[in-house]
């Protein structure tokens, strides 16, 4: 599907998006594990998310879906069944890692499978620690999907070192560990993302420039109410949006405040853009707020390595933003984008290529400069749901608009997009 997007001159409203998704991912995890039921309002309605809850369902947890909350029935320890058929984790790399670390733990076969994008995307990452822990994995010899997992006999507890920052790698140990009675450390030498942690209450301690996240089976899951915060990587493109658009000035309520999180808004802020922070407070450890954001000039400026594991999700629409504001702009150390749904360097390079832009595109980056010689160009989202995103929003801020093809892809994290900027153009 191609969707058309006319130039939009004015941003002004308040915005109420879904639930975050690496916390909803999470919450459908911890809810199917624990013994008893639980509550999820505000889950992402996204496709990923949805991945989750397939796959679990085929294990035998009983998940009711309603308008404003999932009710999960868990099955408690050890108490999944093996499925008679493969899971499915569609395009979710989130959905795949994850429940890898569970299904080692686990006394029977499993299978995972997913689509054309997700059957490309690396898995040796998890497969690496899994493995040292005692889990037996079979994958294809490029360590990509299908992957099979099979019962192991004796787990082992691990102290495992992240050789780069990785949420997921981090949450599948992690995940496996809480079914082993001895402790299981990961050491992160740069943060990423720390939901699991905080929502699991594990013990994580700092030294010597590291964090050593630790959890047994003392950590297990129980059953509870879970309020997810609105999803600030969706925010990203409506933030961007308004700092770019003539006339801007948005509210979105009730977002992830989470410091591994923010460091979009960091940027951002150092850009120039106007953007503010209220009514902030902390639900079932994770922070939440409303983010005010209003038309602002922007200027490019250098990007620390440090805070890249913390921005790469929102590297797309960053770009966007690099591209209307003043001086050129230059980014490195973001190689892990070349395996996400799409190659992201490349697919961002060709559509900045399609404006005729000045593009250089390196092994771990890329940069760009000059001025815009194209009129109502065509994007590609190569199916990547945030390449999609983020080059909507780039042809709203163009004069003659532009196109996006196969735009459907917006989907897996987040289908209301359209009717979201609907609400809040004039």
């Amino acid at each position: 599907m191609t969707e058309s997007f006319p130039f939009i001159e004015i941003v002004d409203g308040e915005l109420n998006l879904p639930g975050d998704k690496s916390i909803s991912h999470r919450a459908v995890m911890f809810s199917s594990l624990a013994k008893g039921t639980s509550k999820i309002i505000n889950l992402s309605n996204g496709h990923d998310v949805k991945s989750t809850i397939s796959c679990l369902r085929e294990l035998g947890v009983q998940i009711k879906e309603y308008k404003t909350s999932v009710l999960i029935q868990g099955k408690g320890f050890n108490g999944l069944t093996k499925s008679y058929k493969p899971l499915d984790a569609g395009n979710s790399g989130t959905t795949t890692r994850l429940i890898s670390g569970i299904l080692i733990t686990q006394n029977f076969e499993s299978k995972i499978i997913g689509d054309q994008s997700l059957s490309r995307r690396p898995m040796k990452r998890i497969i690496i620690p899994l493995s040292e822990m005692g889990g037996i994995i079979q994958s294809t010899p490029n360590y990509t999907l299908p992957i099979k997992i099979f019962p192991a006999e004796n787990l082992k507890a691990i102290n495992y070192e992240l050789p780069v920052a990785s949420a997921q790698v981090k949450s599948a140990i992690l995940l496996a560990g809480l079914h082993i009675e001895d402790v299981t450390t990961v050491i992160e030498r740069t943060p990423s993302r720390d939901h699991t942690e905080r929502m699991l209450g594990l013990s994580v301690e700092k030294k010597d420039g590291k964090k050593f996240i630790s959890v047994s089976k003392k950590n297990y899951p129980e059953a509870k109410e879970y309020l997810i915060p609105s999803d600030i990587s969706t925010a990203s493109f409506f933030i961007v949006f308004t700092l770019l658009c003539k006339n801007g000035n948005l509210v979105i309520k009730n977002v992830s405040m989470n410091e591994t999180r923010t460091g979009i808004i960091t940027i951002l802020k150092k850009m120039g853009g106007d953007i503010q922070f209220v009514n902030l407070r902390t639900v079932a450890n994770e922070p939440m707020g409303d983010i005010v954001v209003k038309n602002s000039k922007l200027v490019n400026t250098e990007i620390d390595e440090q805070i890249i594991p913390n921005i790469i999700d929102e590297i797309p629409i960053l770009a966007v933003a690099g591209l209307f504001a003043e001086g050129d702009f230059h980014i490195k150390n973001v190689e892990e984008l070349r395996g996400k749904e799409s190659d992201r360097i490349s697919a961002i390079c060709y559509n900045m290529k399609q404006l005729g832009l000045d593009v250089e595109e390196f092994s771990n980056g890329f940069s760009f400069n000059g001025e815009i010689k194209v009129s109502s160009p065509t994007f590609e989202s190569f199916n990547d749901h945030r390449i999609a995103m983020a080059f909507a929003i780039l042809s709203m801020l163009l004069p003659d608009g532009g196109k996006v093809n196969h735009f459907d892809c917006v989907s897996i994290s987040n289908p209301d997009f359209m009717e979201q900027i609907r609400t809040i153009i004039r």
